[in-house]
Order: C-alpha cells, then sequence, then structure tokens
C-alpha cells in the first residue's frame, strides 16, 4: 500500500468523472453534504487517484465501499496549532488526528524553532510529505517572541525567506509581537515586508479600534486570538477572518459559537492551538469542536463550512472543503450531522487505517538533549525584595489571559514566601538552552496547589523550565528532574517524583505513540490533583504563564513582565 495516492493522469480523471472508464474508487450508498447549497444528497462519490471526479450520480469502481447510511463531509482542517503541543511527533500526531477526520493540518513549528531554529523547522517540513494527512507548514515569525526572554535560537526575515517557496509552506505564522508591528520595530518590519502579498497570520489579543486597523494593515489576514463575540465580530468587520479556538487551555468556543451563522461563515474557520492527547482521548479533535458547537446553537452549515471550506478559502487552498469533481479527496464519513462520529477517513484518496500508517516512512527526530539548564537548588527559588505591595498572576480556567494582580506579601527572613491561604504559590523560570542560565521568581494565584510542585519545559514560547510549588525542595527536585529525562513534565512531592512524561524532542514532543503518552498525562493528572491542583490542565495552562505576548502579567527568565507596557517590571 503506498503512502499517497497518485496524482492520476489528466485524461483518467476526464474519463473516470465522466464515467466512461471505471474509478478507481467509489464511495457507494451514503449522503453527502454540499456545502454550497446546504442540501444532504444521496450520491456516489468517484475517486481518480488522490482527486474526487464524480459526485451527484452514479459509478462503477474497481474498488467500492459501501457507506449506506452514512454521511459524507469535507475533511476537516485545522487552521492553527503547534503540533508539539499535542506532545507527540508529527508522524503521531497523524495517527492520533487523521482518524477523527481532520485531513489538512496548518502548522507553525515555532515550539520547536524556539529550542533549534531552522533545524526544527526543516524536520516539519520534510516529516509533513510523509504523513497521511496533509501538513502544511506555516514559518515562524516570531523566534523568539519578544525581547523580554532567552530562547535557543532567533529567526531573522532574512532565514525564513529562502524557504517561503517551499511547496509545503503557505506564509508567515502568526505575528505574535503585535506591538512591534504597531511601533514598526526594524525586527518586524523586515518580516512582514518580506512576506507582503503573501498570507501572514496574526495573533493580537484584545487589539481593538485604531490599533487593529493598523495591524491589520500591515496585510495580516487571519487571526484565533478573540476571546469575545464583540472583539471577533469587529475582527470579521474589519476583513480579517476569525479561526473559532479550542484547545486544551484555551477555550473560546462558548464566547464564539453565536457568530457560527450562515452569514459570517465564509469568513470563520476552527482551529484546536495547542491541545493534547488527553483531551483529544477524552472529547476529540476538530470533531468535537463541530459537536460542541452545533450543540451550543450553532448553524450546522456554518459550522462545517468553518471546519473545512470557509478554511480552505481562507489559507488559499483552492483543491478542498468540498465534495465536488477536481478537488482533493479529503473525506470523512460520519453518523450525523449533529453527531459528527467519524468512522471512515480519506485523505487524498488513501483510506486512513493502521495499515496505511504503517506504510508511511518516517524520519530521525531531531533536537536531542536540548535542555541544559544549571542545577538548582532550594534557595534559589527565594524571592527577595522590602516591599510589601507584590504583583501576582492571576489565572483564569479557559484563557490564556491572566490578570495582574496585587497583594501584600511580607518578607520573612528575607523571602516571600508562599502563602498557601490565599493560594500564593511560588513561580520560576529556569533559563535551560545552556544560554546564560537565567532565573527568575514570582507569585501566581489559581491552581490550588498545597503541597509539592510542578515543573515543565514546556513553556511558551522560549520552552525554559517553569516550576510551580509549595515547597522549594520539590521545586528543585522537579526542574532537575527535567535535565536528566531530556525535558517533558514532572510532579514531585516530599522530596520524590510522582509522576513524569519525558519529552526527549527539544523538551517538547515523546518519543512514545500517542497512546502511551495519553495514559502518562493521566497518572501526571492524578499526582497533581493530589497535591491539591483544580485546574482541568495544570500543564499547558502553567506553559503559558511565560508568555509575555498575551496580556497581562506573566514572567520569564528575564523576570515579571507587564504585557500591557511590554517590560519587564523592575
Amino acid at each position: 500500500m503506498t503512502q499517497i495516492a497518485p496524482k492520476a493522469p489528466l485524461a483518467d480523471r476526464i474519463d473516470q468523472g465522466r464515467g466512461v472508464a471505471p474509478a478507481d474508487l467509489v464511495l457507494k450508498g451514503g449522503r453527502v453534504f454540499d456545502l454550497v447549497t446546504g442540501d444532504l444528497v444521496e450520491t456516489d462519490v468517484a475517486i481518480c487517484g488522490d482527486t474526487i471526479v464524480g459526485v451527484f450520480g452514479s459509478y462503477r469502481g474497481r474498488r467500492e465501499v459501501d457507506v449506506s447510511g452514512k454521511v459524507l463531509v469535507p475533511g476537516f482542517i485545522d487552521t492553527h496549532l503547534h503540533i508539539e503541543s499535542s506532545l507527540v511527533t508529527p508522524f503521531e500526531f497523524d495517527r492520533c488526528v487523521a482518524p477523527r477526520g481532520v485531513t489538512t493540518a496548518i502548522c507553525d513549528p515555532h515550539e520547536i524553532a524556539n529550542v533549534c531554529g531552522l533545524t526544527g523547522i526543516h524536520y516539519f517540513l520534510e516529516a509533513s510529505g510523509l504523513t497521511l494527512m496533509d501538513i502544511r507548514v506555516q514559518l515562524s515569525s516570531c523566534v523568539p517572541s519578544t525581547h523580554m526572554e532567552t530562547t535557543g535560537a532567533r529567526l531573522e526575515a532574512a532565514d525564513l525567506v529562502p524557504l517561503m517557496n517551499h511547496p509545503r509552506v503557505i506564509g508567515l505564522a502568526e505575528f505574535m509581537n503585535y506591538p512591534g508591528v504597531l511601533f514598526k520595530d526594524p525586527g518586524c518590519m523586515a518580516k512582514l515586508q518580506a512576506f507582503q502579498g503573501r498570507h501572514i497570520d496574526g495573533h493580537a489579543p484584545l487589539l481593538r479600534g485604531n490599533d487593529l486597523n493598523g495591524y491589520l494593515s500591515a496585510g495580516i489576514r487571519t487571526e484565533h486570538e478573540a476571546t469575545t463575540a464583540d472583539e471577533g465580530l469587529e475582527k470579521l468587520r474589519k476583513g480579517m477572518r476569525v479561526l473559532i479556538r479550542e484547545g486544551s487551555v484555551s477555550k473560546d468556543l462558548h464566547a464564539l459559537a453565536p457568530l457560527l451563522t450562515e452569514r459570517h461563515s465564509p469568513y470563520l474557520c476552527l482551529c484546536t492551538d495547542d491541545r493534547n492527547p488527553l483531551d483529544i482521548a477524552e472529547h476529540g479533535h476538530l470533531d468535537w469542536i463541530i459537536r460542541a458547537a452545533i450543540s451550543l446553537g450553532a448553524d450546522v452549515l456554518a459550522t462545517y463550512r468553518a471546519a473545512s471550506l470557509s478554511a480552505a478559502e481562507a489559507f488559499g487552498l483552492k483543491d478542498r472543503g468540498l465534495i465536488a469533481p477536481g478537488k482533493r479527496a479529503d473525506i470523512a464519513v460520519i453518523d450525523s450531522l449533529t453527531g459528527c462520529h467519524v468512522s471512515q477517513v480519506f485523505a487524498g484518496g488513501v483510506e486512513v487505517t493502521e495499515a496505511a500508517f504503517a506504510a508511511r516512512k518516517t524520519i530521525p527526530p531531531v533536537a536531542r538533549h536540548s535542555v541544559k539548564a544549571p542545577r538548582v537548588e532550594p534557595h534559589h527559588f527565594r524571592a527577595g525584595g522590602n516591599r510589601v505591595e507584590t504583583p501576582v498572576i492571576g489565572i483564569v480556567p479557559g484563557k490564556i489571559i491572566t490578570p495582574h494582580l496585587t497583594f501584600d506579601i511580607a518578607p520573612t527572613d528575607g523571602d516571600k514566601r508562599p502563602d498557601l491561604s490565599r493560594d500564593l504559590i511560588r513561580i520560576a523560570v529556569i533559563e535551560r538552552h545552556g544560554v546564560n542560565g537565567n532565573r527568575a521568581t514570582g507569585f501566581v494565584q489559581g491552581f490550588g496547589l498545597k503541597r509539592g510542585a510542578i515543573a515543565s519545559t514546556v513553556c511558551h514560547d522560549h520552552h525554559n523550565i517553569v516550576a510551580v510549588g509549595a515547597d522549594y525542595a520539590d521545586m528543585a527536585l522537579a526542574a532537575n528532574r527535567l535535565s536528566e529525562i531530556e525535558g517533558g513534565f514532572v510532579v514531585a512531592e516530599g522530596g520524590k517524583v510522582l509522576a513524569e512524561l519525558a519529552l526527549p524532542v527539544a523538551g517538547l514532543m515523546s518519543l512514545k505513540s500517542f497512546e502511551e503518552v495519553h495514559q502518562d498525562l493521566i497518572a501526571l493528572r492524578t499526582a497533581a490533583k493530589s497535591l491539591g491542583v483544580i485546574l482541568e490542565e495544570p500543564f499547558l495552562q502553567l506553559a503559558f504563564l511565560a508568555l509575555p505576548v498575551i496580556p497581562h502579567l506573566k514572567i520569564t527568565d528575564h523576570g515579571m513582565v507587564d504585557v500591557d507596557r511590554f517590560e519587564v517590571m523592575a
């Protein structure tokens, strides 16, 4: 079995479409959901190689598959995600989500690029040509995302331009440094200028009014950071395509579902951004978002358009998004439009099966042994200072926007200690790329942690070590353990490691199957809850506390960051 269906000769496509020659593959007895008219029509679907050639008629095929009683919809398109956040390699991600109907994924590999630069981007470009699903790559625009963090690499416009015509590349990935755009930072301007006329993806949380106009005037076309219907509507009115996001931490579907109407649907898409195997296994991927949107009252036609046709149009993928002649044979076979439970998937004409996955070629992982952090001791987590008034990062479950809180925390023996009665626990970031050994500490509220510590190398977007804890010795244990396992997640209490997941590929991705990672995440979640953690997804929530392009208060290895002022706090 070949991994990718061949591009059939033009003459064969014409003959098979006309029905004068048997099609390579015919799906018989199902009903096609036509995303142009909204009609649900019983019809055969004829496929030649990787292309749909016949619908709304009867066909005979060299191979015929009975899909009676089923509904056929175009394969789903995830319009913005970081595959690294699935915690598995692109090949395991393919196995994980393609059977759920995702046939195209538009990824930004800026997580791995912040660790190892162009090596990581080349890894994704090569891997994307070997998967059953069609992975397209946006070139990472913000490595690093700001000047207020230490990363393992730096990418300038000159690094990205040679890759812009690669066949797997769509354009420039999410431009997170929106202050850099508005204030015309030279590095930002060089990247934007280089990609004028090409697709540029956006990232502008809470940006409104004339500042949004200026941001859009830079040629930015799409964005996934709208968190309210009002914000989303303003962006739609100004010609920006809004990608409705429902990830493991950032959950915006409930707020944006009212926008999913037939009128708005041409400018709406769906994305996951960051979703891990725990959520995928227990809830789903885009299939779950579709079910959830419809259950919230979203228009059915609008929802399926956002999942495929509108997504294809938004990113210039004119060869997909419909079950129609001449389109790529990306088809999900589902039980019903409201249920959206996927039973079969065809990606580029290939049926998605374990045999097809086994037939793929793979490539070796990159960025091994990338965690080069200095060893830390418990006293490194002390927080000095004479001022009682103390900035504290707040957590809003389901959001990556973090309030800038202020509490009075009096120092004792030169240390502002965690105050569990007020859920004020220590947070620390430790530089792990072997650049400068920076350490920074602060406070966070919202974990519910009562004892022990949690540490991770998944720390957006610089991916240094981030740790939270009620006990300094456990924080040191967890952080040091990350160096020993090449990165990942660690939960520690009482001088012992309770659970861990090694992520040796850049400190971001496991070499295990997604099923094994799922089981490890269950153990980690159980261990975290045993410490009192109240968050549904503490590990990715922790990762976003260090991302200084999301309002309002964050922490990096440089210190606490006032995102609204875009500066490290003194």
